[in-house]
């Protein structure tokens, strides 16, 4: 947008346009005027013509002919209407005989009134122009009409301006494409203009320049005939061209006699030059030398400030990442601890995820038991190995957590050794060196503490670490409380079941303690298989509900010492389907449903209710059945005595395989056979 020839021809265009626009208004406006004078004049004839020969009818007596006359007039296709209307605005006579007796418009009425009795009415939805001639009252009319009347009529030609209108439109169309048509040749042709007569040689000039700073003298000559203004150019930068190289020949000859020159001289003051050199070149460096060594100051000392700097912003991002950090494990851990409802998972959870956060060596979370005035451990982490983690902590001054419970508040020692009111070593066998403790508080009572102990990193815990620390133990409050109450209601829906169960067992001496013997011999299995402590309290629980279903069947059934027929046999087979019926309201039995359910399958696939086989089956449910497999077998039964151990523990074994898990079952004989040994 810098160049010369776009600033030309954009200047030119645009003084170009700006005149063009200029003429077509002018054009545009002259048009416009001449056609309002026109239409003047020929309506102003028109009018006169025609109230001259209304009145010269009316003169001579021949009044009925001015309607025809103004008939014929409106034939015409200029005209579009013509009437005669009295001073009140009534038509007296118009070519149209309907509108004979109707008012005329406002517009007319009031052109009259006002005295404009000529002008281009351009409300409707064709232009017309409007005339009106007044009709005076003559002497040769005094004998028709009241000589007192000044006016007989006002005469009312509306001259349609359609034709004129197409005409000016088709004018002003023509002289703007004529204007365009002009701008355009004019605007190419100064373009041309610009390009070959300026643009042109100025880039050959440009070209000669070049070569000129490059030293190429003959191919910076130019040779430029397009105008007489540009040859006589060319023919002075030729000169220049012819001058500068002979300047620069000049020169080096010049330089050259002068180099030869002192050279001569050289050699007379070459030794008093090179000590006058040395000195001020010793001067020199000495200055440079100081200069450095304050510039080596200012360095040392901006990177003093640069370090400063990055050591506050590494130390400001550490701080925020230890934050985020920090936020980040306590969401979790919220999440975590909120969704376990098991109160020692719970507790092994809180524990473990604190620790990590705190970055803690120990830490431990004791439970107040307000009776014995002690506290046990809830869960603990990095306390050494003999510990004894059952064991019953009194409540002591010099105690951290004694401290904690009596003032209810959260406990922060930086370093132990500056705080003499606790002992160095704790009751749980390790050194303190740094120490935070919080409260565990249920509504306004504390159940326990949380602790941490001694960094990993050495360092001592500050406030942020016991802001966090009492954080997750408000959080982990709210978790016990509920896991708490989801224990109760556990215990009371298994309580509430558990004597449904025992009143199904007591109508009957013979099946009297058999879910609580066959929960001792599945629990005391299931502890010889070292499985995981949920899995023994699934099996607990449905070790005790295992026969609740029995409740749906009738007692008779249940009672009957005859032989059982395939009808009895197929209701009795119902009662694991009724006990999950009954348990299915409660959604924490879920899995013991499914146990249940599954107690009267068999490992070949042959049991019922659905036929389950193999290792499709829950293992609760093949170890269940293999307790009560046994407790059915060695107690009495309304059709048969009760069978001794040995004959019930060899049947079991003929039936591993078939209706027993093998591994369940071989684990049940060699559980017996050791206690057996060991007695």
């Amino acid at each position: 947008m810098n160049s010369l020839k776009i600033k030309i021809l954009g200047l030119t265009t645009l003084i170009m346009l700006i005149a063009v626009a200029l003429a077509v208004w002018h054009n545009f406006d002259t048009q416009q005027a001449m056609l309002q004078r026109f239409a003047d004049q020929n309506g102003r004839v028109l009018g006169e013509t025609i109230r001259n020969s209304i009145i010269a009818n009316m003169a001579s007596g021949q009044n009925s002919e001015v309607a025809r006359i103004l008939e014929r007039i409106s034939r015409e296709p200029a005209i579009e209407s013509v009437r005669i209307f009295d001073e009140s605005g009534r038509i007296l006579i118009s070519a149209d005989a309907e509108e004979t007796g109707d008012l005329i418009a406002a517009s007319d009425l009031l052109a009259y009134r006002s005295g404009n009795y000529s002008y281009i009415d351009d409300t409707s939805r064709t232009d017309h122009h409007t005339t009106l001639v007044p009709i005076n009252n003559a002497p040769t009319c005094h004998r028709c009409h009241d000589p007192e009347a000044k006016v007989l009529g006002i005469l009312n030609v509306h001259l349609s301006l359609s034709e004129m209108a197409m005409m000016q439109r088709k004018g002003r169309q023509a002289t703007l494409l004529t204007s365009l048509g002009m701008a355009a040749i004019m605007i190419i042709t100064l373009g041309g203009f610009i390009l070959f007569y300026v643009d042109g040689p100025l880039r050959r000039f440009a070209v000669a320049m070049n070569f000129l700073e490059k030293g190429d003298f003959e191919r910076a000559r130019t040779k430029i005939r397009s105008s007489r203004e540009m040859e006589l150019l060319s023919e002075k930068f030729n000169l220049m061209v012819d001058r500068v190289k002979q300047l620069l020949d000049q020169t080096v000859h010049h330089e050259r006699e002068m180099a030869i020159a002192e050279e001569k001289l050289s050699h007379h003051d070459e030794i008093r030059n090179m000590n006058i050199t040395l000195e001020e070149r010793l001067k020199e460096i000495e200055y440079l030398n100081i200069t450095l060594e304050e510039r080596i100051e200012e360095i040392e000392e901006a990177n003093y400030k640069i370090a400063d700097l990055a050591g506050e912003l590494e130390d400001r991002n550490t701080n925020l990442e230890e934050a985020v950090s920090r936020l980040q494990a306590l969401h979790k851990l919220g999440l975590s601890i909120n969704a376990t409802m098991d109160i020692e998972r719970l507790f092994a959870l809180l524990l473990h995820r604190t620790v990590e956060t705190l970055q803690a060596r120990v830490g431990y979370l004791l439970l107040l038991d307000r009776d014995s005035w002690t506290l046990k451990i809830g869960a603990a982490e990095g306390l050494p190995e003999h510990i004894d983690k059952g064991m019953r902590i009194p409540i002591k001054p010099g105690g951290v957590s004694h401290w904690v419970i009596k003032n209810n508040q959260a406990l922060l020692i930086s370093n132990i050794d500056e705080s003499r009111e606790f002992s160095r070593v704790s009751r749980l066998g390790f050194t303190r060196e740094t120490v935070i403790c919080t409260p565990l508080v249920i509504g306004e009572e504390v159940i326990g503490t949380l602790t941490m102990a001694n960094r990993r990193d050495e360092n001592p815990f500050d406030g942020e670490d016991l802001e966090l620390l009492t954080t997750i133990a408000a959080q982990a409050s709210i978790a016990i409380k509920n896991a708490r109450l989801y224990e109760e209601q556990q215990s009371t829906y298994l309580s509430t079941v558990q004597a449904l169960v025992s009143a199904v067992e007591a109508s009957d001496a013979y099946t009297r303690g058999h879910s609580e013997r066959v929960k001792r011999y599945a629990l005391r299995l299931a502890e010889f298989m070292n499985l995981p402590a949920e899995t023994l309290k699934r099996l607990e629980q449905a070790a005790i509900l295992h026969d609740i279903g029995k409740i749906g069947i009738c007692e008779s059934l249940l009672h009957k010492t005859a032989k059982l027929d395939s009808e009895d046999i197929e209701i009795l087979r119902q009662h694991p389907s009724i006990g999950v019926k009954i348990l299915e309201p409660i959604n924490f039995l879920s899995d013991v449903r499914a146990i249940i359910q599954q107690h009267h399958e068999r490992y070949d696939g042959s049991g019922y209710p659905k036929g389950i086989a193999g290792n499709d089956l829950m293992l609760e449910a093949r170890i269940l059945a293999v307790a009560d497999t046994y407790d059915a077998m060695t107690t009495d039964r309304p059709y048969r005595k009760a069978l001794s151990h040995e004959v019930t523990i060899e049947e079991i074994r003929r039936n591993a395989g078939g209706q027993f898990d093998p591994d369940v079952a071989m684990a049940f004989i060699r559980m017996f056979e050791e206690e057996a040994s060991a007695a």
